[in-house]
């Protein structure tokens, strides 16, 4: 079963790089855009804020976010395997969610006129 991917395409730095995730992976990445996606919001059971915050992934009928989520994509991506070992190692895996939690809050507010 596919892993299925939830971003926000609007958003041109989270577009560039899933774009760029899209073209090296296989079909056990399934990508689905948020934005305006009412589907998203029932597959996730998040709210169209928390899905504009972070990426999230549902992989075995689990939802994943934030830097987690990132490491499952480069799991499943052979050209990034090596980031996915790399980041879960406990300490750089700290660092890794708390840079990411700072981008995507200053992505967040650069996109949060999405929100209805």
């Amino acid at each position: 079963m596919a892993i299925k991917v939830f971003f926000n395409n609007s958003c041109s730095i989270c577009r560039l790089e899933i774009n760029h995730y899209k073209k090296i992976s296989d079909s056990n990445l399934e990508w689905i855009d948020i934005t305006n996606n009412e589907e998203a919001l029932k597959f996730t059971s998040k709210s169209q804020e928390e899905l504009l915050r972070r990426l999230h992934v549902i992989e075995n009928g689990r939802v994943t976010g934030g830097a987690k989520a990132f490491i499952i994509i480069w799991s499943k991506i052979p050209k990034y395997n090596f980031l996915a070992k790399i980041f879960s190692i406990k300490p750089l895996f700290i660092l890794f969610h708390y840079v990411y939690e700072i981008v995507a809050y200053f992505l967040f507010l650069k996109n949060k006129n999405q929100l209805k």
